[in-house]
């Protein structure tokens, strides 16, 4: 399932701040857990260009989980985090 290749994605990335690349283009991302990890934040921006990734994450306490990009569609979202290249 797409979400499941999506949160096993996510939760490989490590939180703080660090580089990475996606379709051959740098980017700065930095990953921030809050709620004791039920409220994770991403945010990516492409180096020297204009690209941007952003969205929030919530694990709610029945087990599900909402992804919620902020103002872009979800796939942008779910196709930077399966193919971004973490340093």
């Amino acid at each position: 399932m797409m979400l499941d290749d999506f949160l096993t994605a996510f939760d490989a990335m490590p939180a703080g701040g660090y580089g990475g690349s996606f379709d051959g283009k740098r980017y700065r991302i930095t990953k921030t857990v809050m709620a004791t990890g039920r409220s994770q934040k991403l945010e990516a921006e492409e180096l020297g260009g204009n690209d941007y990734v952003s969205f929030n994450l919530y694990r709610l306490a029945d087990g599900s989980t909402l992804l919620k990009p902020c103002e872009m569609p979800e796939e942008k979202v779910t196709s930077f985090v399966l193919g971004v290249v973490v340093d």
